[in-house]
């Protein structure tokens, strides 16, 4: 029998879409107003002051690097009430105190979606220290000016192998990472009526954690694929792809850059540990990403049920 939710305050839930179109739209104005600055600069237009003056906010970005701010990320709590969010943790007392003694982990997410509202939500959810624990992204985002500040508050770091390297030898929270697998390839593949994962070919952070010692924590983000559609081909879809930026057309509520408030459920699974192999042979890491894709569909077929009227009659597709 279907629990029943609690209806919204309207104004409530009016604050939450404020809250989380704000990302959809800087996605959708940072780059045609940084083009548009830049042209206006250099050709200064209308006239020189006219065009420092429009571009002083991408000024003042391209001088400002990404910066973590858990007090404002904390500001966003309607957009729980919004997305009706849920958080599910396995063993969460296990891991919370594992995480107090040091023990670190690396937190691997799926689906990516447009933009991942259940994995910003769940920033939100959770105790500000747990704030500080560090997602990976593309280098270009990191340097994008205008997203980067906007998005720098979830406390954002490279994906880069040398740098995740570097974070997974420290203890704790600070030493822990969110890692999004199946990155942009994944965004081109997922819809409302179909969830495609792009985890098959991807080992390369099971290689680092057999290197680095490090057990990981599968993630299951349902209805991070819903909130918005993504156009899938075109100029702007390749553009995405390249630099690994979501910088293709997409839409939400009656076609705008709205968010729809369909429900997200976040479940982060059991960890799977991982032992300590310096150079770990092609069979290890094989093995070790068996078992969490494994976990990964297990996760999805357990909680779906769980996750929404779409959910209901969706199948998961591993590529």
């Amino acid at each position: 029998m279907k629990e029943e939710s609690i209806p919204v305050p309207f104004m409530r839930w009016c604050l939450g879409m404020c809250c989380a179109s704000i990302f959809t739209f800087a996605y959708l104005l940072a780059p045609p107003y940084v083009l548009s600055s830049l042209l206006a600069l250099a050709f200064r237009y209308p006239n020189g002051n006219i065009a420092f003056i429009y571009a002083i906010p991408l000024i003042v970005s391209m001088l400002t690097p990404a910066r973590a701010m858990p007090t404002v990320v904390g500001w966003l709590h309607p957009m729980l009430d919004y997305f009706q969010f849920e958080c599910i943790t396995e063993n969460e007392e296990t891991l919370d105190a594992n995480l107090a003694k040091g023990k670190n982990y690396i937190f691997a997410c799926q689906p990516h979606g447009v933009i991942s509202f259940c994995g910003m939500c769940s920033s939100v959810y959770r105790d500000p220290k747990h704030r500080r624990v560090q997602t990976a992204v593309a280098s270009s985002l990191l340097k994008f000016p205008i997203l980067k500040n906007v998005m720098g508050i979830f406390s954002l770091t490279d994906a880069s192998g040398p740098n995740l390297k570097k974070i997974l030898k420290r203890p704790g929270t600070e030493g822990s990472v969110v890692i999004y697998i199946g990155g942009m390839a994944e965004l081109f593949k997922c819809c409302r009526t179909e969830e495609r994962l792009f985890i098959s070919k991807r080992k390369g952070f099971i290689k680092l954690a057999l290197r680095e010692g490090v057990d990981i924590v599968p993630i299951y983000l349902f209805g991070n694929t819903s909130c918005l559609s993504v156009m899938k081909h075109g100029p702007l879809a390749r553009i995405s792809r390249q630099l690994k930026l979501s910088f293709t057309l997409f839409w939400g509520k009656l076609f705008l850059p709205i968010p729809r408030d369909d429900k997200l459920l976040y479940v982060a699974g059991k960890a799977i540990e991982i032992p300590k192999i310096a150079e770990p042979t092609q069979e290890d890491i094989d093995k070790y990403h068996q078992q969490y894709v494994n976990e990964v569909v297990r996760i999805f077929n357990q909680y779906k049920g769980q996750a929404g009227e779409l959910y209901e009659g969706k199948s998961l597709f591993i590529d």
